[in-house]
C-alpha cells in the first residue's frame, strides 16, 4: 500500500479484543511481534519507527480531513502533544510497548499528568459511554506501576471456576486483587470470549 502511495493511517482497534494503548500497536508494527513476544511478521512486513509514527500522526490526519491541522508539532497546527516516559526512537524494541505518557496536552491544555508532572493533574471528567471498562479499571495496564510478578500473574486470563453465565472458569480472576470482581458487570471477571463464537 505504501509503495502504491495509497493513503495509510494507523490507530488502535479500540475494542475489547485490542488495546487502546498506541504503544502496543506501534510495538507490533515495528517488531512484528505479539505483546507476548511471538514473532508474527518478518522484516519485509514491518515498519521502521519513523514511518510507523508518521503514519500514526500525519497519516491518520488524511482520514479525518485534517491534513495541515494536526499530525505534526509545528506552528499553525493543533497544540496536541505528549511527554513520554522513554524515547521511542532509542529504547530497545521490546520496551516500546512499555512507553507511557507522563503529560498529555490537547488544544494547549493539560488533560493528563503522571510521574514528575503529577502536580499538574487536571480534575477528572465523566467517562462515556457509561459501559466503558475505564469506569471499572481506569487507564490501561501500566508496566511502570507493576509491583511484583504476582501482580502480573493475577491479571492473566485464568479459568479455574465456573462463572455460571458462559460456562467459563474465572474464579482465580474473580478472587484476585484486580478490580474486576463485579461478576454481573459487562467486564466482570475479565469478560468472556463469547464474541468469538
Amino acid at each position: 500500500m505504501l509503495n502504491a502511495e495509497v493513503p495509510v493511517g494507523l490507530g488502535t482497534d479500540a475494542t475489547r479484543v485490542a488495546s487502546y494503548n498506541p504503544w502496543t500497536a506501534l510495538y507490533w508494527l515495528v517488531s512484528g511481534r505479539t505483546v507476548g513476544g511471538m514473532q508474527m511478521y518478518d522484516s519485509d512486513n514491518r515498519l521502521d519507527r519513523d514511518t510507523a509514527l508518521m503514519l500514526w500522526t500525519m497519516g491518520s490526519s488524511w482520514f479525518s480531513n485534517e491534513q495541515g491541522k494536526k499530525g505534526q508539532i509545528k506552528a499553525g497546527q493543533l497544540a496536541d502533544f505528549i511527554a513520554l516516559s522513554a524515547d521511542y526512537f532509542r529504547v530497545p524494541e521490546n520496551e516500546i510497548k512499555a512507553i507511557e505518557s507522563l503529560l498529555t496536552v490537547v488544544d494547549g491544555k493539560i488533560v493528563y499528568a503522571n510521574g514528575a508532572f503529577s502536580s499538574l493533574t487536571p480534575p477528572s471528567i465523566p467517562v462515556l459511554p457509561d459501559w466503558s471498562p475505564v469506569i471499572k479499571v481506569p487507564g490501561h495496564y501500566s508496566y511502570l506501576q507493576q509491583e511484583t510478578k504476582t501482580a502480573v500473574l493475577n491479571q492473566l486470563h485464568q479459568c479455574c471456576g465456573a462463572c455460571h453465565v458462559h460456562g467459563h472458569q474465572h474464579d482465580i480472576a474473580r478472587q484476585s486483587s484486580i478490580p474486576i470482581s463485579d461478576d454481573n458487570a459487562f467486564w466482570g471477571a475479565l469478560g468472556c470470549s463469547c464474541f468469538a463464537f
